[in-house]
């Protein structure tokens, strides 16, 4: 294959959004365009092909050419593979490769918030969720368990981070969803409602009332809005939402991390009553 490329110098420019730029500007990298993310493993790679992500070039280990890699490298045969062993891999870009491979793709455009809520039953809202292996883990389970969609507010951590991508497990390429800049802060509970969401807000309140109770799950469409980790919901949040809920708890422990929350309540909500 001609596009197989041996890497023989780390300071080769075109190496640069593997090793050297940071992912915000990977974000920005053809603004006012979208821009690009690097997609890590066999799988994640395969998922975002088949969601229709344009493959820029890949960066995988030598021993993957004629094993994981070649499916995919068969899916673009015209599409730059630069290789090398897993240890130069990993000393070029600072990290150990999942299954040693990366694939730097570009961004889509984001539907509307209009177009992701559509056809929704049940959405997961995300409030200022920071941390990007949380972002990953929310998004696997909503995928998983039974969620139609997924907002995100600008202040999350964005959700094709190759880490948020990798522990999502490429689910973020199956799963609708997009990013509400400001249709959060302008009265974005408000917005929901309009759609014909109730809304929920998980949080730690005396009047909340408990993620199976039968109110809930009767909901024709409901929302599931989860807050920052530490803090949690914005107080404004809470009071514009329809329920207050947490997930009851034993043995004194008061919560749970926003990740493990979500899948609870993504897998009860969607239960039937």
């Amino acid at each position: 294959m001609t596009n197989i490329i041996p890497i023989t110098d780390f300071n080769d420019p075109i190496l640069d959004v593997y090793a050297r730029t940071p992912e915000v500007q990977l974000l920005r990298y053809r603004e006012p365009k979208p821009g690009i993310f690097i997609a890590e493993s066999p799988k994640v790679i395969e998922r975002a092909l088949d969601a229709g992500y344009e493959p820029l070039s890949f960066l995988m280990e030598t021993q993957h050419i004629e094993s994981q890699g070649k499916e995919l490298m068969e899916r673009c045969p015209e599409v730059p593979v630069y290789v090398a062993e897993l240890s130069v891999l990993n000393e070029l870009t600072g990290f150990s490769l999942t299954r040693g491979m990366l694939c730097a793709m570009n961004r889509k455009p984001l539907p509307s918030v209009e177009e992701v809520c559509k056809n929704a039953r049940r959405i997961a809202v995300l409030e200022n969720v920071v941390n990007p292996t949380n972002v990953g883990a929310i998004v696997r389970s909503a995928a998983a368990l039974g969620m139609d969609s997924i907002l995100f507010t600008s202040g999350c951590s964005n959700p094709l981070y190759r880490r948020a991508v990798r522990v999502s497990m490429g689910t973020i390429f199956q799963i609708p969803w997009t990013i509400m800049d400001e249709e959060w802060s302008d009265k974005g509970i408000e917005k929901l409602q309009s759609y014909g969401f109730r809304t929920a807000a998980m949080a730690l309140r005396d009047d909340s009332v408990s993620i199976d109770d039968e109110r809930l799950l009767s909901e024709k469409k409901l929302a599931i809005v989860l807050g920052t980790e530490g803090d949690g919901l914005a107080v404004d949040t809470i009071a514009a939402c329809d329920y207050t809920v947490r997930i009851p708890m034993s043995h004194g422990v008061d919560s749970l991390n926003v990740a493990a929350a979500s899948a609870v309540a993504f897998y009860v909500i969607n239960k039937e009553v």
